[in-house]
C-alpha cells in the first residue's frame, strides 16, 4: 500500500510553490533577525481512514513519531504549559524558543494549561462515554481569556471535533496556520494517536480523521529543500498502533504506541525556523 501522505505533501508543495501567493509584513523572523516571508494557500482539507490504515506519517524525510506524541502527552494528560515538565520527562525542547515573558518557564496560558482551566479532557470523555451521538463534542483552545493574561504563541492547532460513528470516533483537527515541512506531519501524527487514545478510552475504533488548515504556507528559505523532497519517490504506508489493554485515557504511555513499516528517505532534511 502506497503512502497516502507522501502523495498529499508532494501535492500541497506543488500548490503552494506554482500557486502560492506571498504574504506581507510577517510576524515571525529567522534568528538574524531577518523577516520570515512564506508562500501560502488557504482552505486545505485532507482526509484519512485509520481504519484502513490510512496515517498521516510521510515517508519523504523522517519525522519524530515519539517526540510528536509525547507532546501530546503533555498538553492532554499532563495538562501543563510548563516547559521544564516538556523538557525533563519528555527530553523535548522545541518549545524553547517559544518561552513566555509573563509566565517564565512556561508557553503561557496556552495549550495543556488551557486544557486544564477548563477541564477540556474529562469534560470530552464524559460526552463521548454518556452522550456518543451528540455533536458537541469539542475541544477548543482558542480562548482570549488566556491571551489576555499572558503571552506566547496562540494555538496553530486550535480546535478539535469528535463525532461517534457506530463503532467509530471520527475527528476533525481545525488549524489556523501549519508549516507544511516542519510541523504539518507532526501536527497530523499527534492529532491520529490523540485521537486513538480517545477511542481507546470510550471502546471505540478510530475512524476518520480530517484537517483543515486555514493558512498552509512553506517559508522562503525552505523553497529548496521543497524541490528536494518533491524527488523523491513515494514510499510505502507506515502503521501506527496503540497496543494495550489500557482503557483509562491518562495511564497511556509512549511505549504503548508501535510504529510498522516505517521507512523514511534519507539524507535528513534540517530547517531554519521562524521564530
Amino acid at each position: 500500500m502506497i503512502c497516502i501522505a507522501d502523495i498529499y505533501h508532494k501535492n500541497c508543495i506543488e500548490q503552494i510553490l506554482n500557486n502560492g501567493v506571498y504574504d506581507k509584513n510577517p510576524r515571525p523572523k529567522y534568528k538574524d533577525g531577518t523577516p520570515a516571508f512564506t508562500k501560502f494557500i488557504t482552505h486545505y482539507v485532507e482526509t484519512y481512514d485509520i481504519s484502513k490504515n490510512e496515517f498521516p506519517i510521510i515517508t519523504l524525510r523522517q519525522i519524530a513519531i515519539k517526540n510528536a506524541i509525547k507532546e501530546i502527552l503533555w498538553i492532554y494528560q499532563d495538562q501543563t504549559s510548563d516547559l521544564n515538565v516538556l523538557k525533563n520527562k519528555y527530553n523535548i525542547h522545541w518549545w524553547d524558543d517559544w518561552e513566555s515573558k509573563t509566565h517564565p518557564n512556561t508557553i503561557g496560558i496556552r495549550y495543556g494549561e488551557t486544557v486544564k482551566r477548563y477541564d477540556l479532557m474529562n469534560k470530552l470523555l464524559d460526552g463521548i462515554k454518556n452522550d456518543p451521538y451528540g455533536r458537541r463534542h469539542i475541544i477548543n483552545l482558542w480562548q482570549e481569556n488566556d491571551f489576555n493574561e499572558s503571552d506566547g504563541l496562540k494555538p496553530c492547532a486550535f480546535q478539535t471535533l469528535f463525532s461517534v460513528r457506530d463503532n467509530f470516533l471520527d475527528l476533525m483537527l481545525i488549524q489556523r496556520s501549519s508549516d507544511l515541512l516542519v510541523a504539518s506531519s507532526i501536527n497530523c501524527i499527534q492529532y491520529v494517536a490523540l485521537q486513538m487514545m480517545i477511542s481507546k478510552s470510550c471502546n471505540l475504533k478510530p475512524g476518520k480523521f480530517t484537517r483543515v488548515v486555514n493558512n498552509l504556507h512553506i517559508y522562503d528559505r525552505h523553497f529548496e529543500s521543497a524541490k528536494i523532497i518533491l524527488n523523491r519517490e513515494v514510499g510505502e504506508q507506515p502503521i501506527l498502533e496503540l497496543n494495550t489493554n489500557k482503557t483509562n485515557f491518562y495511564e497511556f504511555t509512549i511505549d504503548d504506541f508501535e510504529i510498522k513499516n516505517y521507512k523514511f528517505q534519507s539524507p535528513q532534511i534540517k530547517f531554519e525556523l521562524g521564530i
